[in-house]
């Protein structure tokens, strides 16, 4: 399979009172049609960053992101994002939210027929169809993150990229999420860039997981391959050894927090104390 989405050497700088502060440097990524990647890493290593730019949101300061032989540079409805907030507007039910994107993308080439007709499939392929006519603050927190999805999907993005879409969701509904984005990505076959910290979510969903070093100037650590048939089911992976092993390797890299550059000694553990202490003090007060 061709390479879809070509991050080429992406470096990005924030302009600061002190100075330019390097959020990114050197981030080269290839993502293939059909492809699940997953970005994990600690907090403020630019993951967000890295969506951000190929969203269109952010222009790297150096390099560049190619979109099926195009230069990104604005956003643009071949790349959806659905962030962890839902995004929809209270005022509005979860038809006429996702209409409103299918409108934007769709209403100069389908008919209004032909736009409800492709609404109300974007809804059931969420599992969203018996509610459609409901407002956000009628339904379940997982339910709202359906809507969005279903929006996303309903603008037939070559690239959906996915910001922590679970994070904010309890544990069961979280997984009856991550089972329904499987069965979408299955009969799909849309690519996926998401964000998550949550190890076992990377690894079941992923055919890649990209592992990012801590910031500031933070890259890819190390990219893992999932080789996982598919379809997967949690509950036959809990025991999998090659499950486990690519779940245990990830969190290797996560504890060990790498970082591309590191010059300096390692701080003792009588050092750590005293910086950790202080700052429990400082924060006390």
């Amino acid at each position: 399979m061709g390479v879809l989405l070509d991050i080429s050497h992406v470096d990005m700088e924030f302009p600061t009172p002190k100075g330019p502060f390097t959020a990114l440097r050197d981030i080269d990524l290839q993502v293939r049609k059909g492809e699940f990647v997953s970005l994990i890493g600690h907090s403020g290593c630019g993951k967000s960053t890295v969506l951000n730019v190929v969203a269109g949101l952010y222009r790297a300061t150096r390099g560049g992101v190619i979109l099926n032989g195009k230069e990104i540079t604005e956003p643009g409805p071949e790349r959806a994002v659905v962030f962890q907030n839902h995004s929809l507007l209270p005022w509005l039910s979860a038809y006429e939210n996702v209409e409103l994107a299918v409108r934007q993308v769709f209403g100069k080439t389908k008919s209004r027929a032909e736009m409800r007709e492709w609404i109300e499939h974007n809804l059931q392929l969420v599992h969203m169809g018996h509610a459609m006519h409901k407002r956000p603050s009628e339904i379940s927190g997982g339910m709202k993150q359906r809507v969005g999805i279903a929006r996303a999907l309903s603008m037939q993005p070559k690239v959906l990229l996915m910001d922590e879409p679970f994070g904010a969701l309890d544990a069961l509904t979280r997984a009856h999420m991550q089972d329904s984005l499987m069965e979408i990505q299955a009969e799909l076959n849309n690519t996926v860039i998401m964000i998550t910290h949550d190890v076992d979510e990377a690894v079941l969903l992923s055919d890649r997981i990209v592992m990012m070093t801590n910031g500031p100037a933070a890259t890819i650590g190390e990219i893992l391959d999932i080789q996982l048939e598919r379809p997967r089911s949690r509950l036959e992976l809990a025991d999998d050894p090659h499950y486990n092993g690519y779940r245990a390797r990830v969190l290797k890299f996560l504890h060990e927090r790498h970082s591309k550059r590191d010059p300096s000694p390692k701080k003792s553990a009588a050092d750590e104390k005293t910086k950790f202490e202080t700052k429990s003090v400082e924060h006390a007060a």
